[in-house]
């Protein structure tokens, strides 16, 4: 347990969630996919974050901060589960249970997601869903702002790849079209 010799902070770091918490489920939610692990992971995060709130100058930048601590602790889950897993020579088929066009669509490219590597995840929740300019999101993954665009460019590529792989009709005329392209 972490106790605080200022009473303030406490309060301040309680209101800081209080007001922030639905944005920062819809950031964690769009890192896991799961709603379940995107509330743990939001919860890990924000505990991290409280044994630290001191030492953060301008509160402005919470949100920034709280992101990069969920990115690294999602990379860490990811790394330790990635251990765990075992090759399969036929990939399970992925299954939406809403029938609604564009929730299959979305289903599927949350599916997707998940064959990119976790810095290339991140490039693209931050630049599509964040909607974060490249230098907002070189700035809240440490990266340069040509980094970003590369790993942008490669992400979207392999999305496009797996995407028409998974869904044949994609490429025809007519046929459904991802929501990042």
């Amino acid at each position: 347990m972490i106790v605080r010799e200022r009473p303030g902070e406490v309060l301040e770091f309680e209101e800081y969630v209080r007001t922030r918490h639905d944005a920062l489920l819809r950031s964690a939610r769009r890192l896991v996919g799961d709603p379940l692990e995107a509330q743990d992971l939001l919860q890990t995060a924000l505990l991290r974050m409280y044994g630290r709130w001191d030492l953060i100058a301008d509160k402005q930048l919470a949100d920034a901060y709280l992101r990069r601590v969920m990115i690294n602790t999602r990379t860490e889950w990811w790394r330790a589960r990635k251990l765990q897993e075992l090759p399969t020579s036929q990939l399970p088929d992925a299954s939406v249970e809403d029938s609604a066009e564009q929730h299959a669509d979305r289903g599927l490219l949350m599916d997707i997601m998940r064959v990119l590597a976790p810095q290339q995840r991140s490039v693209v929740v931050l630049r599509y869903w964040e909607q974060m300019s490249t230098d907002e999101t070189a700035a809240a993954l440490g990266m340069a702002p040509g980094t970003v665009k590369s790993t942008l460019h490669r992400a979207l590529t392999r999305l496009r790849q797996e995407w028409q792989r998974r869904d044949p009709d994609s490429g025809k005329a007519g046929g459904p079209r991802s929501p990042l392209w």
